[in-house]
């Protein structure tokens, strides 16, 4: 019951609280730059979908340990949630400078993201751990294809999405080393093309 708790507060927070950083956003003391209308709706879409992506996480670990029953990998997954809290709460902050909004869609990415973090760690945890690293080298692929998008000039976002990313690739060795397995390719492509859907969607909605 305490694990089903802090995995339904974790969604409410996540849904419909302002999320509040631990670690200060690595865009602050950088100046707004002056962006053209084009250039800020650009930032803005990738913001929004960097932040979809934040929102699936809380859903994935909060899912993630509350199935597991090993009590070390669920303090070393909810330590990794609130870590990417502050990823959530950068990308909020990104948005609101950028005069966008998150996602319409965002219970909806939250729901799935929890249905397959569920359903992973029903599996076992080292399915479990194994779509961590999947998930996380996918997002990392994203955020470096969003540092070659994001206009030069925004120096505040692409600040946010570079920690970002060493963030990412850090959780998904973590990952490794607590004893993830390799998905399969068929569940990687399916992964992949779960993933192509939302960051399609959330760059509009």
């Amino acid at each position: 019951m305490d694990q089903f708790l802090t995995a339904a507060d974790a969604a409410l927070r996540t849904l419909f609280a302002d999320p509040i950083a631990a670690e200060r956003s690595p865009a602050t003391g950088i100046a707004e730059a002056n962006l053209s209308d084009e250039q800020r709706k650009l930032s803005a879409a990738l913001m929004r979908v960097n932040h979809v992506g934040e929102v699936c996480a809380q859903a994935l670990y909060s899912a993630q340990a509350m199935v597991t029953k090993d009590a070390q990998l669920r303090e070393h997954l909810l330590h990794a949630a609130r870590e990417e809290m502050d990823h959530l709460a950068w990308t909020r902050e990104r948005l609101h400078a950028l005069g966008d909004r998150p996602s319409l869609l965002n219970p909806l990415w939250f729901a799935g993201a929890f249905a397959i973090g569920t359903i992973a760690a029903k599996v076992s945890d080292a399915t479990s751990l194994g779509f961590v690293v999947e998930t996380e080298n996918q997002v990392s692929a994203h955020l470096e294809s969003h540092l070659g998008r994001l206009p030069e000039e925004d120096e505040a976002s692409r600040a946010v999405v570079a920690r970002m990313k060493d963030d990412e690739e850090r959780h998904a060795a973590a990952a490794i080393e607590e004893g993830a397995i390799q998905l399969p390719p068929v569940v990687q492509g399916l992964m992949r093309v779960a993933a192509k859907v939302m960051t399609t969607t959330a760059h509009r909605i």
